[in-house]
C-alpha cells in the first residue's frame, strides 16, 4: 500500500487517516499538509480504493470547491469603490444556511438524466430534492464559504473567487445514501454519529454503488453550476469580464488511472493536481491565496496527484468563538475576540462583510507553510491577496460535518 503524509499533524488526525487506510479495498492514501480531524475521514485526506467508494469520505458537502477568475481590471480601477462593491455583493448574493435565491435560476443541470436516480428512490424524494436544488442554486451557504475579491500584487490584476458546494441538495443526498448504505430508509432520521465513525463503503458494481456515484456526479454538476451563477453575478457587480478561470471540486470522488489500473480516488478537502492541472487554494481572510499547477514528476504521482485545498484549521469553531446558546444567540468562552479579529482583518487591508471569529485568521495555519510542504508536487503560478471578503454573518448555524 502506498501511503504519503505531508506536514505535521495531531495524533487523532493520523489515527483517523490510518483507520481509513485499514478499512475496505484500499490501494493507498495521502494526508495533505492542511489536514485535520474530520468526520470519518480527515479533511485533507485522500483514500484510493479498488472498486469501492466512500460516501462518508466524500462527506456531507458533496462537491465543495472553488472557482477563481482573473479579470481585465486592475486594483486602481476598484480601490476607491470597495465598500460599495462589497455592500452590493452582500445584498445581492444569499449567504447563510438554508437560504433560497431571490430569483429562481433556470439551468441545464435540472435536465440531467441522473435525476432519475432519485425517482428510483421515490417520486416524493425526487420532487422534494429537485425543488430544494432549484431554490438554492446560486446561494453560498454558511461555515467557511465565501466570495473573495483578490489582487495579484505583482501585476495589479483583480481576481474574484468563491468557495461552496452543493448546498442542501448535496447534504440531503449524502445523508440519504449513508442511510441506505447502513440499512435505513433514504429519508429516515439517522442516529447520532461521531467523528470516529468508520468509513461507510459501497461497492461500485452494486446497484447502490452505481446510484450513489451518479447522484454524487449530479451534485458535482450542480455545485459547478452554482459557482458559475455566483461568479457571473459578482462579475456583473464589479463590471468586469473573466479572462481566465480555474474551477475545482475538493470534496469528491474521481475515477482515475493509477499504476495502469482504474481506481476510485476519494478526496476530502484535497485538490486534484494532475500534471498541468490548475487549482485555486484559498488562505484565511488575513492571508494569501494562490493559483497552483500540478507538476509532472514521481513525487506528484506518489501523492496520487493530490494537494491541499486551503490552509487547514488549527482551532475548532467552538474554541475560537465559544459555545453558542441558540436561544440567546450569544457565545461564551471563545479564545478570539471580535476586536482581535477586526484589528487583524483591518491591518491586512480587507473589506469584510459577515464572518465570525470562528473564521478569523487566527484559526488557520499560514498558507505558505502548507504550500512549502508540497513544493515537490505543485508550482505556484499566482499569489493573490484578499481585499474583499463576504461570508455568512457570525452565529449562522452550519450543518455540515466537514
Amino acid at each position: 500500500m502506498k501511503k504519503r503524509v505531508f506536514g505535521e499533524h495531531e495524533e487523532q488526525t493520523l489515527r483517523q487517516f490510518d483507520n481509513c487506510l485499514n478499512t475496505g479495498n484500499v490501494v493507498g492514501g495521502v494526508l495533505c499538509a492542511d489536514g485535520h480531524y474530520g468526520y470519518s475521514q480527515p479533511v485533507g485526506g485522500v483514500v484510493v480504493y479498488d472498486g469501492q467508494l466512500s460516501p462518508s469520505g466524500v462527506g456531507y458537502d458533496i462537491a465543495c470547491g472553488n472557482k477563481a477568475v482573473r479579470t481585465e481590471m486592475k486594483w486602481h480601477d476598484i480601490q476607491n469603490d470597495m465598500p460599495k462593491i462589497m455592500d452590493a455583493i452582500a445584498t445581492r448574493i444569499s449567504f447563510g444556511m438554508g437560504r433560497k435565491n431571490a430569483e429562481t435560476v433556470d439551468h441545464a443541470v435540472f435536465e440531467d438524466p441522473d435525476w432519475d436516480v432519485y425517482k428510483r428512490i421515490g417520486q416524493q424524494e425526487h420532487d422534494r430534492l429537485k425543488k430544494l436544488a432549484a431554490d438554492q442554486l446560486g446561494t453560498v451557504g454558511a461555515g467557511n464559504h465565501y466570495v473573495d475579491l483578490l489582487i495579484e500584487e505583482e501585476t495589479g490584476d483583480v481576481w474574484i473567487a468563491n468557495h461552496f458546494g452543493s448546498r442542501g441538495f448535496g447534504h440531503k443526498t449524502a445523508s440519504g445514501f449513508l442511510n441506505l448504505a447502513n440499512g435505513r430508509k433514504f429519508s429516515e432520521r439517522a442516529p447520532g454519529e461521531t467523528m470516529e465513525q468508520a468509513p461507510t463503503l459501497v461497492d461500485l458494481e452494486t446497484e447502490l454503488g452505481d446510484m450513489y456515484y451518479r447522484a454524487m456526479k449530479l451534485a458535482g454538476k450542480y455545485a459547478y453550476a452554482g459557482r458559475d451563477v455566483v461568479m457571473d453575478q459578482v462579475l456583473e457587480i464589479v463590471g468586469a469580464k473573466s479572462l481566465m478561470e480555474v474551477h475545482n471540486h475538493h470534496n469528491f470522488a474521481w475515477k482515475e488511472t493509477h499504476e495502469g489500473k482504474e481506481r476510485m480516488v476519494v478526496r476530502k478537502g484535497a485538490t486534484p493536481s494532475a500534471p498541468g492541472q490548475l487549482g485555486f487554494i484559498g488562505g484565511s481572510m488575513g492571508d494569501i491565496s494562490v493559483i497552483v499547477r500540478g507538476k509532472d514528476n514521481e513525487a506528484n504521482k506518489d501523492a496520487f496527484y493530490s494537494t491541499v485545498h486551503g490552509a487547514g484549521r488549527i482551532m475548532s469553531r467552538t474554541q475560537a468563538a465559544g459555545k453558542m446558546n441558540w436561544k440567546t444567540k450569544k457565545r461564551t468562552g471563545g479564545q478570539i475576540s471580535e476586536k482581535q479579529m477586526a484589528d487583524a482583518v483591518a491591518q491586512f487591508g480587507v473589506e469584510l462583510r459577515g464572518g465570525g471569529t470562528d473564521e478569523s485568521p487566527f484559526v488557520y495555519r499560514q498558507l505558505q507553510s502548507v504550500l512549502d510542504a508540497h513544493e515537490e508536487t505543485i508550482e505556484i503560478l499566482h499569489v493573490l491577496r484578499p481585499v474583499g471578503v463576504c461570508m455568512a454573518g457570525a452565529n449562522e448555524f452550519d450543518p455540515y460535518k466537514d
